[in-house]
């Protein structure tokens, strides 16, 4: 009876013992690296001297599967989907859940189009809706090819802030090309009251605010924002990791560090200011 009980103990132990490493097993990488696509100057994501939060993620992901991290840095966007497709790199730190180019893992974080405003002008605005917007002497400064642009253009103010693009564009046109555009110049021109507001994507936004000399305020952006034919233009966003579509088997990989490694990564983005909101 003794060892028929002894014998079903260390059974009973032997499962929660493999229940225990299962869920405190590391994930595993098949690779004998982590080659990361960054952008060699794109503040405050990436950037070549490594001081990005995305590279702040991507050393914790190489950490975790235990593997060092190699990187391509890209200096076009648009050559990406060729670059990963010749081998270059296999992923991509932060990326729309709807990027063509790539596999996507689960969400890591949500977050919004802020407006940034200095906080002595007291300007309350939340929402595309608000006459401010609608008023020519108005300015609002916002990033080429973006959510605001196409906002611009719904509601008739394009044409008044042209001249702010191609001014922050060099006067070059974006047709078919990369033009970088510096998110702490938008910052830096609303400090300086050559904007009343800019809108940028938090995440590009959040350090630059923060840092600012003058007290700047940064206001999630309410998602309500329409084109005149009631289509939906969304301001806020889930963040998911883009993969190369030649390794499949990186998403579950990098699907194992986001799950397990929730809070580190969270402490990161908030350590950079960037406003979170609850994954959808």
């Amino acid at each position: 009876m003794f060892a028929e009980v002894k014998k079903n103990s260390r059974t009973w132990l032997s499962v929660c013992l493999s229940l225990t490493l299962s869920v405190f097993a590391l994930p595993t990488l098949a690779a004998d690296a982590l080659n990361i696509c960054a952008g060699k100057s794109e503040l405050p994501f990436s950037n070549d001297q490594k001081q990005g939060f995305e590279n702040k993620i991507a050393a914790l992901i190489g950490k975790t599967l235990n593997v060092p991290v190699n990187y391509f840095w890209w200096t076009n966007p648009l050559t990406l989907q060729k670059d990963m497709e010749e081998g270059k790199c296999d992923v991509l730190i932060g990326t729309d859940p709807n990027d063509p180019r790539v596999l996507v893992t689960k969400p890591y974080y949500r977050s919004a189009y802020v407006f940034v405003t200095r906080v002595d002008r007291e300007i309350d605005v939340t929402s595309w809706d608000h006459p401010y917007l609608k008023e020519k002497n108005f300015r609002i400064g916002v990033m080429p090819d973006s959510p605001g642009k196409n906002m611009l253009l719904q509601i008739n103010r394009f044409d008044d802030m042209f001249d702010y693009f191609t001014e922050i564009q060099n006067f070059q046109s974006t047709r078919n090309r990369y033009v970088h555009v510096e998110p702490s110049r938008l910052v830096n021109d609303v400090a300086n009251m050559h904007l009343h507001m800019a809108m940028l994507w938090a995440p590009e936004a959040a350090r630059y605010v923060r840092a600012s000399e003058v007290p700047l305020k940064m206001v999630n952006v309410e998602d309500n924002a329409k084109k005149t034919n009631g289509e939906k233009i969304p301001m806020h966003y889930n963040v998911v990791m883009g993969v190369n579509k030649k390794h499949p088997e990186l998403v579950e990989a990098l699907n194992g560090v986001i799950s397990k490694h929730e809070a580190e990564i969270t402490a990161i983005l908030k350590e950079e200011g960037i406003p979170l909101l609850n994954l959808q």
